[in-house]
């Protein structure tokens, strides 16, 4: 792109990012947002809990500023919310999922970048540069090995990286072990925390490509007018493009790559080791660095279903357009009926219609079935009376309703670290509230959202706390089959 001055003014007053730093509320709007959605990697939050949040936000700050904030910031969150998602300002996604009725609000890649080039303006207390040389180096060196196509070049490259890898074998076998200094590791790791944080802003943009296809999709689906075929031909035309593009081969290599579990395990053990070091202690990184892989994943897992939407978009076109064809059958059938009708006084000349085998179909007077007169319900003539008797309303609000979302939060995070997890260990890790219910809904959960192995050979009581009919506290016990929860 050309920074000449017409694409800079354009880029000034129709890019969200550029209107964000120019707005008057851009310092609450970024931190807010970085806090909420950037910081804990979350995708997308439902308008009551981002509401509820920013309502705590402006509080705080009409506290702080005094009479000053309650000037600055005079409406309630939710307007604020609903004003930051406007097309003018395009800060925020606003949609609601299929089934639900509560609106959903999600970052937009612009909001995203504006807080990434915020971040970066506040002075760095060390900015390194070595591992930035060694790592274009090397991918220097990738390229033009990955793309050398003689062999003999090739034999010759791996033959001196044999050679080499020898050499340094032979110095650490001779006590030579040459360590990075913390210097090194603060530049290392520092390139690594950048890299993290920019790919999960990649992801966004990534997902905002493909709803953009979709968005398209649907537009071309409602407005056309020609055959079906044509239609999806051009659709699955630039489907396939899309998945087939630089940036589509590239996000599923990554995923592949990614949903190896020897590749997880890899990573979780040098991200251990790593953070374990002094010197990347000093810098004192952030708690979520550990499990950086399993944000990678859970972005990635949102990307998924938007594709996993095109198609189901697909899908529900063919069975309309199915529809659509059925309908014009009848109309066709009811259009032959019409003009059979209307020549029905002046029949045309000629044979109209001919009968292979003539037949008369006889129906005897006896096969008939007798009339049947029908049953007239007898209506008693009662006068209703008020009811008198004394219910108790309290019991429609005592049912029982458990928080599957809960559950499944807690077996993830079990399983983040564990291959395995026994539905006992569940149960003593976090103790069950609300007895049999739970119990049945970590059932319900093994086999509709994760992958279960039943031991019939090994039996595992499970215990609860519950109350008695005399409102004392007993203890109930299940005895059930070994039940694992699989990675």
């Amino acid at each position: 792109m050309t920074l000449d001055f017409a694409t800079l003014d354009a880029l000034r007053t129709h890019h969200p990012a550029w209107r964000l730093l120019r707005s008057d509320h851009a310092p609450l709007v970024t931190s807010f947002l970085h806090r909420v959605f950037v910081l804990p990697n979350v995708r997308v939050m439902a308008a009551a809990d981002l509401a509820e949040a920013l309502e705590d936000e402006l509080y705080a700050l009409r506290l702080q500023l005094g009479e000053k904030g309650e000037t600055a910031f005079p409406k309630p969150g939710l307007e604020y919310l609903s004003d930051w998602a406007a097309p003018d300002k395009g800060w925020l996604r606003k949609f609601y999922k299929p089934g639900t009725d509560e609106a959903q609000f999600d970052l937009t890649p612009a909001t995203e970048k504006a807080i990434a080039w915020l971040s970066q303006l506040s002075e760095r207390q060390f900015v390194g540069t070595e591992s930035r040389l060694l790592t274009l180096f090397d991918l220097l060196k990738q390229m033009s090995e990955g793309s050398e196509a003689d062999p003999a070049k090739r034999i010759a490259d791996l033959q001196k990286k044999r050679d080499e890898i020898d050499a340094e074998i032979s110095r650490v076998v001779a006590g030579d072990v040459p360590l990075l200094d913390d210097t090194a590791l603060k530049d290392r790791f520092q390139q690594f925390m950048q890299g993290a944080r920019e790919l999960l802003a990649d992801f966004r943009e990534v997902e905002h490509n493909f709803r953009q296809l979709d968005r398209r999709v649907r537009e071309r689906i409602a407005l056309w007018d020609g055959s079906k075929g044509a239609l999806l031909e051009e659709i699955m035309g630039e489907r396939d493009s899309i998945a087939d593009s630089d940036q589509g081969r590239s996000f599923r290599a990554f995923w592949d790559f990614l949903l190896s579990s020897r590749r997880q395990e890899e990573l979780s053990e040098l991200l251990d080791r790593v953070l374990a070091l002094p010197a990347v202690t000093d810098l004192k990184p952030d708690g979520r660095t550990r499990r950086v892989h399993y944000d990678w994943m859970e972005a990635g897992e949102h990307t998924q279903r938007t594709v996993a939407a095109l198609s189901q978009q697909l899908r529900r076109f063919l069975d309309d357009q199915a529809w659509l064809e059925n309908r014009r059958i009848m109309d066709i059938l009811h259009a032959i009926e019409g003009k059979a009708m209307a020549l029905r006084e002046a029949p045309p000349a000629g044979v109209v219609m001919e009968i292979t085998e003539s037949q008369a179909y006889i129906v005897l007077a006896m096969e008939r079935p007798l009339f049947k007169p029908a049953v007239k319900p007898i209506i008693a003539q009662l006068t209703l009376e008020a009811g008198e008797q004394d219910i108790d309303p309290s019991v429609m609000f005592e049912q029982v309703v458990v928080d599957k979302a809960r559950l499944t939060r807690h077996i993830r995070q079990v399983l983040q670290d564990r291959a395995q997890v026994t539905l006992r260990e569940l149960v003593a890790t976090q103790p069950m509230r609300q007895g049999l219910a739970e119990l049945v809904a970590y059932l319900q959960l093994g086999s509709d959202v994760f992958s279960v192995v039943v031991d019939e050979n090994v039996p595992e009581p499970l215990e609860w706390q519950a109350m008695s009919a005399s409102g004392q506290s007993v203890t109930r016990t299940a005895n059930l089959a070994r039940v694992i929860f699989m990675r």
